[in-house]
């Protein structure tokens, strides 16, 4: 027993569990906040008057501030985890995150403030704020797991301070845009066959079109997209470095670009070929699940499907993390961009007794939440709902 533990906290080890930790939480943010995000780009669409739209709304403000939680942690998890990752995301990404932010902020704001006035044009402006509070970040966040796969413009001088040489328009590749239309109608789909589950009536039909829709631009671009990683993408390919319990320096290391090498993991490991067949396989069953009317079952192979595509992504960069394009030697990666032993250890001694705290409230949450929102319990609970 004792030897396990030394195995579970050594420094190669915690490493690893880091990683993981982040994709659980990622994952976690993507199927709780996640239909959030889908259901706000779908509100000016799916909802054709007033009533329907406040029903829409209704289906996710009581629980969208509570799937927050996820977001926050993941970004904890980043800053205290892998801080070279988080100080050159934010120097690179700094436009693309602070116009992710804005978008955001339009969504507490619009749930609380788009009831206040009866006027259609002052509604009218906040459903709008909120569709753009879904649909911006669902792009973003895909365009940046985009950039990733391409490489990001960064290096590292001898001091280990970072610089980074690109700009803003330049995260607008065609990769990385088709990256935010996977991650975009994923999410759509997502919110789509959530509103299928909680609504009745017409509205639950028009989310069952608009999952049909969305599965079908998924699985293309889905599709397109590792097409364009086997024939149109570089991979980064480590050579040499300078151990798995070496201390951290992103310097130590020699990488070399290579043509496909994103996807060459899959053949040397073939059990990651499980991930992207949940992404397809995954999208299936939610199309026929929701076509039959069986939208909890829906839910559960849309929850598939989004973490199907992030272990695609996670498995295709590993063990790299944010790969530079101006200089692969300053490539960040699991074994060089993590904090110190200490600080990983004691934060997994937190994540172990606070992660199962989170999953326990979260499920508590919504199987006290379940069941449908219709027109009927909107009017009659006018002053207590959104």
């Amino acid at each position: 027993m004792a030897e396990f533990f030394a195995f579970l906290l050594s420094y190669e080890t915690l490493r690893v569990i880091w990683w993981l930790f982040i994709g659980i939480l990622l994952i976690g943010f993507a199927i709780t906040d996640g239909f959030d995000l889908g259901v706000g780009t779908l509100l000016p669409f799916l909802g054709r008057n007033d009533e329907e739209r406040r029903v829409i709304i209704n289906v996710v403000g009581p629980t969208w501030e509570g799937n927050q939680v996820w977001f926050i942690l993941g970004g904890g998890a980043v800053f205290a985890a892998w801080p070279p990752v988080y100080a050159t995301a934010f120097s690179g990404f700094f436009i693309a995150l602070i116009l992710t932010l804005f978008a955001m902020i339009l969504r507490p704001v619009g749930f609380d403030y788009r009831s206040k006035l009866p006027d259609p044009r002052w509604r009218n402006f906040w459903d709008w704020g909120l569709f753009v509070g879904g649909a911006v970040p669902a792009l973003v966040f895909g365009v940046a797991f985009g950039n990733l796969l391409r490489g990001v413009p960064f290096h590292f001088d001898a001091d280990l301070r970072a610089y980074y040489t690109g700009g803003f328009f330049g995260l607008l590749n065609p990769f990385g845009l088709l990256a935010g239309v996977v991650s975009l109608s994923m999410l759509v789909m997502h919110g789509a066959v959530y509103l299928q589950l909680r609504t009745e009536g017409e509205i639950q039909q028009r989310a069952r079109q608009m999952v049909a829709l969305a599965v079908k631009v998924f699985v293309g671009a889905f599709a397109l997209a590792g097409l364009w990683l086997l024939i149109g993408v570089d991979g980064y390919r480590l050579d040499s470095f300078a151990g798995v319990a070496a201390p951290s320096n992103p310097l130590a290391k020699t990488v070399v670009r290579d043509g496909g090498a994103w996807l060459a993991q899959y053949g040397q490991h073939p059990w990651m070929l499980l991930a992207p067949l949940a992404g397809f396989g995954g999208a299936a069953l939610v199309w026929l699940f929701s076509q039959r009317q069986q939208p909890g079952r829906g839910f559960i192979a849309s929850s598939l499907v989004l973490a199907g595509v992030i272990l695609t992504a996670g498995f295709s960069l590993f063990p790299f993390i944010m790969p530079s394009s101006s200089d692969p030697n300053s490539s960040l990666m699991v074994w060089d961009a993590t904090s110190s032993h200490l600080t990983l250890k004691w934060m997994f001694g937190v994540t172990v007794v606070f992660l199962p705290i989170v999953l326990a409230y979260t499920t508590w949450v919504f199987s006290k939440l379940r069941g449908t929102v219709t027109v009927a319990q909107v009017r009659a609970a006018d002053k207590v709902m959104y």
